[in-house]
């Protein structure tokens, strides 16, 4: 693990201690956090984009939304989210609304009835000439093998893609999406400019930091293990996230459901024996009045690396 001085958790703790509900951080988080992707590497073809730092005043509008979060439940509704990425695509919607920029929001283009092209994420104000194309994606890959060729080698936990497939798809497709013919039928004004906004975190094999080329060095970061290898994580107090509380670091005023080392490994080894998925975790500490997150990290099956190794071959 590396030194907690100068970890982003530190950072975050330090900068929005102060939000105390959990949808205003994650949404904090979103407008917040170092982008993935590093926009300035040239070989993103300046198809990568960014929200810029926080501004005092959005980082007052987000205290302000604390304080009274109606709008923002709202916005969300009473659904229960169970899918990671639309929870984040509804807060930044309700970001960019709130903005006043936000046009449209998954808006799906058909070729015919039954066929469809594709689907804006987001189309955002750019004057009386056009609108700006923004595909918008939170992901959580973890390094598999020594190297990121082509990026391929960061796998999703659960093995269903990588992050290179995912930007080919992005740069490839979904960013050419306002040049189709259908597209141009249904889009307001003409879509002037895309981008991918990617923000997430990424994992790599306990005890490494490696630097990527096209990858931002400031982005999010932990670590993953094998379930048989967690007796070689520092700290004793863990404690297992749900999906929804992927997006921030954690912090809550109590958890009763810290773990210690052998507890964790006894509940994830139970657990591998009817679901195969990755469990990510957060190494915590307690303090009067609040459990915070100090590191995190992918706990995967014990034969995660072998099965990895054979998807990517693929």
């Amino acid at each position: 693990m590396r030194d907690q001085a100068d970890s982003y958790q530190e950072q975050f703790h330090r900068r929005w201690r102060h939000l105390r509900r959990a949808r205003v951080r994650a949404l904090a988080w979103l407008l917040d956090a170092p982008d993935l992707l590093d926009v300035n590497d040239p070989g993103w073809h300046g198809k990568v984009g960014t929200l810029g730092p926080v501004t005092p005043e959005v980082a007052q509008w987000l205290a302000d939304v604390d304080h009274d979060p109606s709008a923002l439940d709202a916005a969300l509704g009473n659904r229960m989210y169970t899918r990671l990425g639309l929870y984040a695509e509804k807060l930044m919607a309700f970001y960019f609304e709130q903005r006043g920029i936000l046009v449209a929001h998954g808006v799906q283009v058909r070729s015919s009835p039954n066929d469809t092209v594709g689907e804006f994420d987001f189309l955002l104000d750019a004057g009386p000439g056009g609108v700006e194309h923004v595909e918008f994606a939170t992901k959580f890959y973890l390094l598999e093998g020594q190297a990121a060729r082509r990026f391929d080698e960061l796998v999703g936990p659960n093995l269903a893609d990588t992050l290179g497939k995912k930007m080919r798809k992005i740069v490839d497709q979904q960013l050419e999406l306002g040049r189709h013919p259908a597209a141009r039928a249904i889009v307001p004004r003409p879509v002037v400019k895309a981008h991918a906004l990617v923000k997430g975190w990424l994992f790599y094999p306990l005890g490494t930091w490696p630097a990527i080329a096209g990858i931002s060095a400031q982005h999010c970061r932990g670590f993953w293990c094998a379930l048989d290898e967690v007796h070689g994580l520092a700290g004793d107090a863990f404690l297992i996230l749900p999906k929804l509380q992927w997006l921030p670091p954690f912090r809550a005023q109590s958890a009763t459901w810290i773990l210690n080392r052998a507890e964790l490994h006894a509940e994830l080894s139970a657990q591998f024996e009817v679901n195969q998925s990755p469990v990510l975790v957060a190494v915590v500490r307690e303090q009067p009045g609040c459990v915070e997150e100090v590191e995190r990290g992918f706990i995967v099956p014990n034969d995660w690396r072998e099965k990895a190794a054979v998807r990517r071959m693929a």
